[in-house]
């Protein structure tokens, strides 16, 4: 089977020159660039496509992963950063960059074992700690099988499946393990890059996703529209509560119910591991990185009125891949932060 790449490359408009007694009256229309998550890159390319329907403005985004993200913006070399692991206050002061969320989802196991169809099979976070540490390594291991009394599994070895670069759905998946499984987070930890003890790399979700699908007895994480486009065989995670999940755009509502944004500095806020019967334990959201001072008043006006396009017409085709559009009080937030905080060489705010 051939993972779906969810590749789309975006072209700022060329214009051709002709002579001097013909011209044509072509708009040179605005290019955006971004760089960083992979986990929000199939509703962000899905709302670029529109936008550039819609304002002729194009957006071209790298989904080259969270830690190359925040590099790049860093280094000024793209227009804003996208991550899923949002940094800490203090990191943000010293770079002179704001943050906000811009939509949000769940990671999701995903395996492949003959006979198991997708969402019948049921594990933790704690027996799933157990495999990425090579501890569990068949899949009729009994803790595996004590979970799945109605399912026949095989004593197939156990491939784990990991990403490679440095990237905010390992940041989210590390540190729901460490949450969950104490030897976990003292031997591996929770971080965009980690030394993993087993297993096998790939870059992106594309990469997982692909290992995944090529390798029987497979194990990996992706992002759910990844999983839902390539019809992969997931799981049932149990969460906080107790109770047994599946994932879905409910689910990653549920596990964010709870969240108090206007309470939090930075908008800092890790999702994972929530409480709430119907929550989805590995649920995240994705945050972009602008400079609070810009150099380019215009770019900067830009970039902001693509976000607010996107949170005001982005809802539905954000539900079509089930990601979860932010709130409506979550956006009056994030764009009271834009007003406080990003603005030109002058001080004079942009939005």
């Amino acid at each position: 089977m051939q993972i779906k790449p969810l590749v789309v490359k975006f072209i700022a408009p060329i214009i051709f020159a002709v002579s001097a007694s013909a011209t044509f009256a072509v708009a040179n229309a605005a290019e955006i660039t971004g760089a960083g998550a992979t986990f929000p890159y199939p509703v962000y390319a899905k709302w670029a496509d529109a936008y550039k329907k819609s304002t002729g403005t194009s957006i071209n985004y790298q989904s080259v992963g969270s830690g190359n993200g925040i590099k790049q913006i860093k280094a000024k070399t793209v227009d804003f950063g996208a991550t899923d692991d949002p940094l800490s206050i203090e990191e943000l002061d010293a770079a002179g960059l704001t943050q906000f969320p811009a939509i949000m989802g769940g990671l999701v196991p995903v395996v492949n074992i003959d006979g198991v169809a997708p969402g019948k099979m049921k594990l933790t976070g704690d027996v799933i700690a157990g495999i990425y540490l090579g501890k569990i390594t068949k899949w009729n291991a009994p803790e595996i099988t004590a979970l799945n009394p109605d399912i026949k599994l095989p004593a197939l070895d156990i491939v784990v499946v990991h990403r490679s670069d440095s990237s905010g759905s390992t940041f989210l998946w590390t540190d729901y393990l460490s949450k969950v499984n104490a030897e976990f987070k003292t031997t591996v930890g929770a971080a965009k890059a980690v030394k993993w003890p087993v297993g096998l790399g790939g870059k992106g979700n594309e990469g997982v996703a692909a290992s995944v699908t090529q390798q029987k007895g497979a194990i990996g994480y992706v992002e759910y529209a990844f999983v839902k486009q390539n019809k992969m065989t997931y799981t049932q995670l149990k969460n906080k509560d107790g109770n047994f999940v599946e994932p879905s755009d409910d689910s990653f509502k549920a596990a964010a119910a709870g969240v108090d944004w206007a309470k939090t500095p930075g908008f800092n806020i890790i999702l994972d591991n929530q409480s709430g019967k119907a929550s989805w334990p590995v649920t995240g959201a994705s945050f972009i990185l602008v400079y609070k001072q810009q150099a380019d008043a215009e770019k900067a006006k830009e970039i902001l009125k693509y976000f607010d396009w996107a949170f005001k017409n982005g809802g539905a085709m954000a539900n079509d891949l089930d990601y979860v559009p932010m709130p409506a009080a979550v956006v009056k937030l994030v764009q009271e932060k834009w007003k406080a905080e990003i603005k030109d060489a002058s001080g004079k705010a942009i939005w």
